[in-house]
Formats: C-alpha cells, structure tokens, sequence
C-alpha cells in the first residue's frame, strides 16, 4: 500500500485532515519502534510503503517499557496534537496497520505492548 493510501484510510479512521494523519502516522510509528523490538519492528516495516518504512527501521537497543498514556503523549507530542486526537490517530494507525501488514505479524508485534495498548488496534464496536 502506498503512503497515500495509508495516510488517506488513517485520516478516514481518524477524522482528522491528510495533513493531521501523515503527523499522526509518523508519530505513532516512531512511537511502536521505541516501544517494540527491532525484529518485530523490521517485520512490520518490510509492508509498508518505501516513505514510511524507514520510521520502524530500528537499532538494536531493546524496547522501552512504558504504558498507554506515556505512549499517547508521545504521539500527542510528536504530532503536535491534543490528547484525544492522539488517540484516535493511535486507534487508526494501528488498524490500517494491521490491515496492511497481516494479522500473524501485526499480532507478534502486538504481543509486546499492554493489553491497553494492544486495544486500540481492536475496531470499535459498531452502534446499531
């Protein structure tokens, strides 16, 4: 999938302008990278677009250890967004990502964050 296409199904999911879901999308993956092994970051980066790729390319310093409201801050930061936008970014970038990486990989690489984490790459619950 191309980066436009990624970034056009991020601000979809997300409800934020193209220009937000590429700031959001950058963000949130630089965020995974710190968070997740180098493997499994290089496992997922090998599915995206040659623009994005290069934002979970990682050293090989182990993760960082930290939980969903430190992770959302630094997508809030780096985006240059409030709270709650940072997290409907995080929300969709995290499905688009799935969908675009399959679900083995995506689920190995989910396996290391929190269960708090690992829910927002969950779809909401449709309304009736």
């Amino acid at each position: 999938m191309g980066e436009l296409k990624f970034v056009d199904k991020v601000a979809a999911r997300a409800g934020v302008p193209p220009e937000t879901a590429r700031s959001l999308t950058e963000a949130t993956l630089s965020t995974l990278t710190q968070r997740i092994s180098g493997g499994e970051a290089a496992a997922l980066s090998g599915h995206l677009a040659a623009e994005l790729s290069p934002l979970l390319i990682k050293g090989a310093e182990d993760p960082e250890a930290f939980g969903y409201d430190e992770f959302v801050r630094r997508v809030a930061d780096g985006a240059g967004v409030d709270r709650g936008v940072a997290e409907r970014g995080v929300r969709a970038v995290l499905q688009t990502l799935h969908r675009v990486v399959g679900h083995r990989e995506f689920e190995d690489a989910m396996a290391q964050l929190p269960a708090d984490l690992r829910a927002l790459a969950e779809p909401l619950p449709r309304a009736p």
